[in-house]
């Protein structure tokens, strides 16, 4: 089958499109014809060596497909039929011809959507829905500060927070990109991080309280900072480490606050906890999408065999939304 080789660890030039065994659908798996891929900053990692498979997982890139049904492994028991469109939450295997993934891991598309958009809505759902409402427990009236609220995860944790009554403060890079978090997706405040404190603006905006959650994609650089911001009994989740990984903290300015620092990854999981993840996308985000509350965010497509200029384009940071592979 067609898919995307990795020659070395390094640029964009080390993606070429090849060939690779077609998978085979096992026990519990459903076999999807790929027709589109979403391009995630753990594929970036995954490239330059950084952030490699789980053993035993393709050495493919890719975390999310969306596709058509091609067959089915033995023991299938979720009701899905040959050609349906769905999308997929995956280890790795995305960029390819087709993918074999737990049936867990899978859903029909949210009313509404069309196959290439939906693309980019499972790998960002799911990691929004298990950080800020399964695990940091964001409530209705709290406030939640979204770092990289431009980015597919940004944007996706902006709209269900306001969807589920929160007060919402994003950062981002540019001037556009903070006016479109406040007129386009919803976000009560933006910060651009390049000119202005997210610290002060934060206090100002709580009128000193400080924010209840904060979602992190940039880790150690952002450390002491999102800390600081912390609202009292206040929870940092951090998912990206795009700032470093290690970092000085300290640990009285989190005692005092009776705050929790909570990491967390959505690949490594094993696969019942990812259908625990799943159904919950189905139950709380699929509805909100169906009616329009929630817009998949996808700034370009490019086609599978132009994956190093995809990534290449991810990298410089001008995206808003999702970057796509089509088939």
């Amino acid at each position: 089958m067609k898919a995307i080789i990795t020659t070395g660890a390094g640029g964009p030039e080390v993606l070429a499109l090849g060939e690779a065994p077609a998978p085979a659908a096992g026990p519990g798996e459903v076999l999807i014809d790929v027709v589109a891929a979403g391009i995630n900053r753990a594929d970036v990692q995954q490239r330059r060596g950084f952030y490699p498979p789980p053993p035993g997982t393709s050495e493919i890139l890719g975390l999310e497909v969306s596709g058509r049904i091609a067959a089915f492994g033995p023991n299938v028991t979720r009701p899905f039929s040959l050609g349906e469109k769905v999308v997929a939450l995956l280890t790795g295997g995305g960029y390819a011809a087709q993918v074999a993934v737990p049936a867990g891991q899978v859903l029909a598309l949210p009313e509404g959507i069309d196959v290439i958009s939906a693309a980019g809505l499972p790998e960002v759902a799911a990691t929004v829905h298990s950080n800020l409402f399964m695990t940091a427990q964001l409530q209705a009236g709290e406030t939640v500060l979204v770092h990289g609220g431009a980015g597919g995860i940004g944007a996706m944790a902006i709209q269900l927070a306001k969807a589920a009554g929160a007060r919402v403060i994003a950062t981002a890079g540019s001037d556009e990109k903070v006016a479109m978090l406040t007129s386009y997706l919803g976000a009560d405040m933006a910060v651009n991080y390049r000119t202005h404190d997210f610290v002060a603006a934060v206090q100002d905006f709580t009128e000193g309280r400080g924010a209840n959650v904060i979602l992190d994609v940039v880790g150690a650089k952002y450390l002491a900072r999102n800390v600081e911001s912390l609202a009292t009994y206040g929870r940092l989740v951090v998912i990206g480490l795009q700032g470093g990984a290690t970092a000085e903290l300290n640990l009285g300015n989190l005692l005092t606050k009776r705050a929790a620092i909570i990491g967390t990854t959505l690949r490594a999981r094993s696969v019942e906890e990812k259908t625990v993840i799943m159904d919950g996308v189905r139950e709380h985000v699929w509805p909100l999408v169906a009616s329009g509350a929630v817009k998949p965010m996808v700034d370009r497509t490019f086609p599978l065999a132009q994956v190093a200029a995809a990534h290449e384009y991810l990298e410089t940071g001008e995206h808003v939304g999702k970057v796509l592979l089509t088939l």
